[in-house]
């Protein structure tokens, strides 16, 4: 049987503006407990109670502020290691003098090092200059050095789940099938939004008006009709050929929105199914399918792991923007 992988402790470090904050986050979204700028006397304590606490994959973030790990490297690190008990990576981040003086003037801020905060060309130089030299002791001893000078951050994240990603991508994005109405606005957090309003509608159709649309005289109302079939089939293929590629770009969450007029109906219907197309993963949820019954609600119903023909019971989610939001009204002769 073989032995477990020892802890990984990253330690991220580099000049000011090459990208240090942009991989501790692709980090922290791989599943890394990030920590910036810690004193470097704690910095041991901390790996040893994240381990305590089952966290085996650790991120420091150091920069040149925190002047007492610049003092002694190889004994810090040495202590990380514990004696070969983890395995410690180190990742430097350079870039160009003049790449970083392009940054800074970007975002108009001055470099740490800059003497009297000086936010000019010649200040940021200046800081750049006296950082390299401080940093030199941490740059001879990295793993690897990642050179950003001609990397934007997309590539840059892309660099870093390549190196400590999965090896394959199909878990780490989290993907949202919502269904609502757009008579109370579509979700403010949808990359994409599908409208099914053309479909025909159960609401006009007097036993199937109260009920909702995970309940099967629905289900199989909308199903009958071939324009739904026809939808869910180009909708599933434009779906499998774009989540692989949001997955390589690093996007850690995807919300794909399906809106019919209330989002009682159709749009759940049609969630459901793409949920279930889709497999293990992919979380559904219906917004506004409580809308309409009884007193006003604020809350939304959840749906995990979408089952075919069953009555599902509402939870309240918070995170689900279940405020109403100001949207068009419905097309004119159609409500629900």
């Amino acid at each position: 049987m073989s032995s477990p992988p020892k802890p990984l402790v990253v330690v991220v470090t580099g000049l000011s503006g090459a990208g240090r904050t942009t991989v501790l986050r692709a980090l922290e979204d791989l599943g890394f407990f990030c920590i910036d700028n810690l004193p470097t006397a704690l910095t041991t304590e901390a790996v040893a109670l994240c381990e305590r606490g089952g966290v085996r994959r650790v991120a420091l973030g150091i920069d040149v502020r925190v002047r007492a790990f610049m003092g002694d490297v190889a004994e810090t690190f040495t202590h990380l290691e514990a004696a070969g008990e983890r395995d410690l990576q180190v990742l430097f981040l350079d870039a160009s003098d003049e790449t970083l003086v392009r940054r800074y003037s970007e975002s108009r801020r001055p470099h740490t090092l800059a003497q009297d905060g000086d936010a000019g060309v010649h200040g940021v130089l200046e800081g750049v200059a006296l950082e390299r030299e401080r940093l030199a002791p941490l740059r001879a001893r990295a793993s690897r050095v990642i050179d950003t000078t001609r990397l934007s951050v997309h590539d840059l994240r892309r660099v870093i789940i390549s190196q400590y990603g999965p090896e394959t991508t199909a878990a780490r994005m989290v993907t949202r099938v919502v269904s609502f109405g757009f008579k109370y606005g579509p979700p403010v957090d949808a990359d994409l939004v599908f409208d099914v309003r053309f479909l025909e509608n159960p609401y006009f159709v007097p036993h199937l008006k109260s009920l909702p649309g995970t309940s099967a005289p629905v289900r199989d109302f909308v199903l009958a009709q071939p324009e739904a079939h026809e939808l869910l089939g180009k909708t599933l293929d434009l779906l499998r050929y774009v989540i692989p590629k949001y997955e390589r770009e690093g996007k850690s969450y995807l919300t794909v929105g399906i809106g019919c007029t209330g989002g009682r109906h159709r749009s759940v219907v049609l969630a459901e199914e793409l949920g279930r197309a889709l497999g293990a993963g992919v979380r559904v949820m219906h917004r506004d399918v409580l809308r309409g019954l009884g007193p006003v609600r604020t809350d939304s119903a959840v749906f995990e792991a979408p089952a075919a023909d069953t009555s599902t019971e509402a939870a309240g989610d918070a995170s689900s923007g279940a405020q109403a939001t100001p949207g068009r009204a419905p097309p004119s002769g159609e409500k629900e």
